[in-house]
């Protein structure tokens, strides 16, 4: 599945009902540059996923919600539930442990927007 690209406009409608995996980056950062291939490659085999990417730049609301202070960091949510949430760029190996678990792990915490 492609990315998606979130705004604090748009966040609600995209992400209701679903389990989604969002890449909080900016364009000036070199990890998230070179977090961003694996994040598609990986987005392509998880049809029930959303993949999704935040510029915290252009959408500081967002990253505020979440508590992003630094970049990337990736978010898991389902329902609601933030099931992940950590900072740093991954290999594929990890994001796809990281979604694998955050999937069929219990729900750890609720945010509100």
């Amino acid at each position: 599945m492609a990315t998606t690209e979130l705004t604090d406009a748009t966040f609600t409608d995209s992400t209701a009902g679903k389990t989604v995996v969002i890449d909080f980056w900016a364009a000036w950062c070199g990890p998230c540059k070179q977090f961003a291939p694996v994040f598609a490659k990986v987005s392509a085999d998880y049809d029930d996923v959303v993949f999704a990417k935040v510029d915290v730049d252009a959408n500081p609301g967002l990253a505020q919600s979440f508590g992003v202070t630094a970049i990337p960091t990736l978010v898991v949510i389902r329902n609601n539930q933030v099931l992940h949430s950590k900072a740093g760029a991954m290999n594929e190996k990890a994001l796809r442990a990281t979604i694998d678990k955050a999937i069929e792990g219990p729900k750890r915490m609720t945010f509100q927007f």
